[in-house]
Formats: C-alpha cells, structure tokens, sequence
C-alpha cells in the first residue's frame, strides 16, 4: 500500500463511512476514539477527522490495516492519500470528506491535532 493509491469513492454517505471507520478502529482496541465535525469551519481540510491512538507502531499499524481492508472490502471505497505506515508513528488516511489519524500515543501528545481543530464538535467513544 503506498502513498498515491488509486483514489475511489464509495456510495456510503459519510456517517456510514465514518461509522465503518469507528468500528474498524475499535475491533483493533483503538484507544481515545474521537470524531471532529469540522463542517462548520470554512478552513477545515475535511468535513470530519476521526483520531485515535495505539500503544505501539504494531497496533497503529494494524488498526490502519483494518481500516484500509473493510473500507475497501466492505464500502468499495479506497484513500485518496496514505501515508506514515513505514514507521507507524502516525498513519494518515484521507478519504475525501473524512481523514483518519492514528496515532502512536506519545506521538498524539506531541502533536496536539485535537487542540489545533478544537473549534469542532467532538464526539468521543468508549474504549472497548
């Protein structure tokens, strides 16, 4: 999987696909699942971030593996833009309206991205 996939958008709308992604996230034990909704800001990037973390490279590996899979297998829909899974420190997966950051944790830390975009309505999930 490389950075410059060929880009396909499914016909899910985008609370079924973020949906996917949440459940995706959470079959792997994801850790502090959130959804931004950055609709209403005129410079957000994309209509929706979903964040989260995992507690080492090969978890946030295999949570973007799982996602990648089932949104491909499952939506018929593949990223635009994928990068950040050589050393699974932070793994970014743009698919259009939506993009997906994994983070190893001390890495989220570091970066701050929900700070950053903290004028967004935040939905938070359980840790499963």
């Amino acid at each position: 999987m490389n950075s410059q996939n060929q880009a396909q958008q499914s016909n899910f709308s985008s609370e079924e696909l973020n949906a996917l992604i949440i459940e995706s996230i959470q079959d792997i034990k994801g850790k502090n699942l959130l959804k931004l909704d950055l609709r209403q800001l005129d410079d957000a990037p994309a209509s929706f971030f979903i964040i989260c973390e995992g507690d080492s490279s090969t978890q946030v590996k295999a949570i973007s593996d799982n996602i990648y899979k089932r949104l491909k297998n499952e939506a018929g829909d593949m990223p635009l833009h994928y990068e950040g899974q050589q050393n699974s420190m932070w793994i970014c997966m743009d698919y259009f309206d939506t993009v997906v950051h994994v983070f190893y944790k001390d890495t989220r830390k570091y970066y701050e991205l929900e700070d950053l975009w903290s004028d967004g309505i935040f939905t938070e999930y359980q840790d499963l």
